[in-house]
């Protein structure tokens, strides 16, 4: 098992990525918090986890609000004393022209999917510290490299994400704090479900993937865990980007 006796906190586990992600840790020995701001997904994802005999439970969180991140830190020690991997992957996203956004909804991006990251840091640092080591994973987005039409604050807020892993990666070096990120992608999860609903759209995100089908959450879930893992402990400040070749064209 390739995360025995470690503990990682998920964001956003409630579905797609998150969820794949917080099955493949507890498969590979992780004690999971499964954090989401949806109690029935959250708790889903626990039950799916207990079946597979793996060791898990929900905490409720908008990962926008310092002090339900902070109580969500608090109860993970509380429960199992440490912290070894923060998964943070919770996001949104807002369609619509740049010029017709409203600055709530761009708001509202920036702070789940950009102060999100700062927060979740911010709140598990201070045991990683103590701990003297530590995993942190950040779901970015080929949105952050690459322009995509019509996700402005998204495309900005990953782009953010992807700057403040390697500020990160920077600063806790030192202190075998290893801080990547993941840019997924087009994946087929609730979030880009509406999208792919529409043919000529999933006709375009198909024909800009070489590999002849999307990403499904899973596929980032493995990417996770080798980040989680002692495999990449002289990875650090990196982009590992899983989009079946997309930015490669």
């Amino acid at each position: 098992m390739r995360l025995k006796n470690k503990v990682a906190i998920i964001t956003g586990a409630g579905s797609g990525i998150g969820r794949a992600a917080a099955l493949a840790f507890a498969r590979e020995g992780a004690k999971v918090v499964a954090a989401d701001w949806a109690e029935a997904g959250g708790q889903e994802t626990v039950k799916l986890i207990n079946k597979q005999n793996g060791r898990a439970f929900f905490v409720k969180v908008d990962v926008s609000n310092s002090s339900q991140v902070e109580r969500m830190v608090s109860r993970c020690l509380a429960e199992y004393e440490q912290v070894d991997i923060l998964f943070s992957n919770a996001g949104i996203v807002k369609m619509g022209a740049l010029h017709e956004t409203a600055e709530a909804d761009w708001d509202q991006v920036m702070d789940v999917n950009l102060k999100g990251v700062f927060l979740c840091s911010k709140a598990v640092l201070p045991q990683m510290l103590k701990q003297g080591q530590g995993k942190i994973i950040n779901t970015a987005s080929i949105a952050g490299l690459v322009g995509f039409d019509k996700v402005g604050p998204y495309c900005a807020s990953k782009g953010g994400i992807i700057a403040l892993t390697r500020e990160m990666a920077v600063e806790y070096g030192l202190n075998k704090i290893n801080v990547n990120c993941i840019a997924p992608g087009v994946i087929k999860t609730a979030m880009t479900k509406d999208m792919l609903n529409d043919p000529a759209v999933a006709q375009g995100f198909a024909a800009n993937t070489p590999y002849p089908r999307l990403g499904q959450g899973e596929d980032i879930a493995m990417a996770a865990v080798y980040l989680a893992s002692d495999e990449s402990d002289f990875v650090t400040g990196q982009v590992l980007t899983v989009d079946g070749g997309w930015t490669a064209k």
